[in-house]
């Protein structure tokens, strides 16, 4: 019996309700030895307050010392090892804008970015374009014809774009084409199976065409290939917990694994408060609400540790609307960490609070790094985190005699 099969087996039906409020990358590090992660910087009096009440801990997303991805990062929130339920961030990107797969598509995620007049890599992101002029961009994509194929070229936001191939025998064990550093070419796309062969070719020929396509952009000049992916398949939240769940992000990525999980994607937010809006109104609608919030992670990448600890502030200000709506079970807690210092994702665990009136009040006065790691939770898992959610609504029963 694997966890799932466990929790299917030991769900009981409740009225509690369950709110995972995940900061993106909330996780960091002290810009010196022995000084203050962003977290620990911020003035987060709200999530503290919580923290007195509830309990604590750090969550690893994937195993202790591996980095994950967003895609990977989430789905061990959601519940789903990662190692096992293995989605590409390309099909993510096209649930995320609803983009309905077929099995014989191929999705991949691509960004825009700036290349020198050598082709070396400049800006990773093409100065994170704004949507409006990066959609007017990916409309001059779509002339892009490859023989024996069917293209789909779709904008996201900002810099990210969707493309799908579509045709017979394509695999998607090709490799990403983002070197992940500037001073450096985009690579090309190269296969690691036979099957995907043919996907690697289609590939190349479609940047070769992009790139003369581009050649006039100020900004988005050229792109990278990521996360190619066919449609995955995995079990729905209703099947696994008996909960019907809705997902409130921003950005489609999000947006779209929740999706492939089974969740409703409510409202048309843009901004935090307005999430908040989003769950408050389809409160007596769902029993279990996602709500993202990005803007912390992306902060982290930018290598900006102030504008982060900012972001953090800003989280924490919605808290107490949350609070108030009184959820059987509260989860705050990241997808991974984001140190500023790192501008990437890292391999840290993440600080994760859990407020209930069934939770076993620990230590910690304060929602950060150094508290966490002494909290009740102690270190575990992030696929951990629903049963845990699913113990603290009192959705579960007792295993055994």
């Amino acid at each position: 019996m694997d966890l799932h099969d466990l929790i299917k087996d030991l769900r009981e039906p409740s009225d509690g309700k369950i709110v995972m409020l995940v900061a993106d990358g909330i996780g960091g590090l002290a810009k010196t030895p022995g000084g203050f992660t962003e977290l620990e910087t911020a003035k987060t009096p709200n999530l503290d307050a919580l923290a007195k009440i509830g309990v604590c801990g750090l969550s690893t997303p994937i195993k202790p010392g591996i980095t994950p991805g967003s895609g990977p990062g989430h789905l061990g929130l959601f519940g789903y090892d990662p190692l096992k339920f293995v989605i590409g961030r390309g099909a993510l990107e096209a649930a995320g804008i609803g983009f309905a797969l077929t099995d014989n598509d191929v999705a991949i995620r691509c960004n825009f970015c700036t290349t020198d007049a050598s082709g070396n890599i400049t800006d990773r992101r093409a100065g994170r374009i704004a949507s409006e002029d990066s959609a007017k961009v990916v409309e001059t994509l779509k002339a892009i014809k490859i023989p024996g194929v069917e293209i789909f070229v779709e904008p996201v936001k900002e810099h990210r774009f969707v493309v799908v191939f579509r045709g017979e025998g394509l695999g998607d064990a090709v490799a990403d084409t983002d070197p992940q550093r500037t001073g450096a070419p985009v690579l090309d796309p190269v296969a690691h199976d036979a099957a995907s062969q043919r996907t690697a070719e289609i590939a190349k020929e479609f940047h070769r065409q992009a790139v003369k396509i581009l050649a006039g952009q100020p900004k988005a000049n050229n792109h990278t290939m990521r996360g190619f992916a066919k449609k995955p398949h995995m079990p729905s939240y209703a099947d696994l917990y008996g909960l019907k769940a809705a997902c409130i992000a921003v950005y489609p990525m999000y947006k779209g694994l929740a999706s492939l999980a089974g969740m409703d994607v409510i409202g048309n937010a843009t901004t935090l408060q307005e999430e908040v809006d989003t769950l408050k109104k389809a409160w007596n609608d769902y029993d279990f609400f996602f709500v993202h919030f990005k803007y912390t992670d992306s902060r982290g990448e930018d290598g900006d540790f102030d504008a982060k600890v900012k972001m953090i502030e800003e989280f924490d200000g919605v808290v107490p609307q949350v609070a108030a709506l009184k959820p059987a079970c509260l989860i705050v807690t990241g997808d991974h960490s984001t140190p500023a210092t790192m501008a990437s994702h890292s391999f840290h665990p993440v600080p994760t609070l859990i407020v209930s009136d069934l939770a076993r009040t620990d230590v910690c006065t304060e929602y950060g790094e150094r508290q966490c790691c002494i909290g009740g939770l102690g270190h575990f898992e992030a696929q951990y985190i629903m049963p845990l959610a699913m113990a603290h609504a009192a959705r579960l029963g007792k295993f055994g005699a």
